[in-house]
């Protein structure tokens, strides 16, 4: 697996973003969905990776500069042809190193209490993310759950 800084111009980056809004729209209502489309993940304050397999995208990430010492978690996406491989793990793992390097203090995430985001709360919780109010722009919702980690 190579994990690069992608500039999300590929197709089949664009086809795995349209993937991850896609079924963020089947499980949470519109007002709910925190999900960055393409456009604006291309913002200076985030960084966006690919992994890959020779000519195959596994998986995606994203880390969004909230302020100095606090970093973001979004746009964690697996290709489904790829679930269950620690695609995710590995990019998650490579994400966290990143922000120590930068020197961040914490990484903070929004999920989904729903069943269908149970493995990636799962992925969370075993790296040593834990559950906590919401952070930045966000607040209270139903239908998002909040998580931080100590760097």
């Amino acid at each position: 697996m190579e994990i690069k800084i992608d500039d999300l111009s590929g197709d089949q980056v664009a086809r795995l973003i349209g993937e991850h809004l896609q079924s963020m729209e089947l499980h949470s209502p519109p007002e709910s969905i925190h999900a960055l489309n393409l456009d604006k993940l291309k913002k200076p304050d985030i960084t966006f990776w690919s992994v890959w397999e020779q000519e195959e995208l596994l998986g995606c990430g994203a880390l969004k500069e909230l302020n100095a010492h606090h970093g973001e978690i979004k746009s964690m996406r697996t290709s489904s042809q790829h679930l269950k491989k620690g695609v995710a793990r590995k990019l998650m793992e490579y994400i966290i190193q990143e922000a120590k390097r930068r020197g961040y203090r914490r990484l903070s995430l929004e999920t989904g209490p729903m069943e269908a985001f149970a493995p990636a709360r799962k992925l969370y919780e075993s790296v040593g993310f834990q559950y906590c109010g919401p952070f930045a722009e966000y607040v209270e919702d139903p239908y998002s759950l909040f998580m931080t980690k100590e760097l």
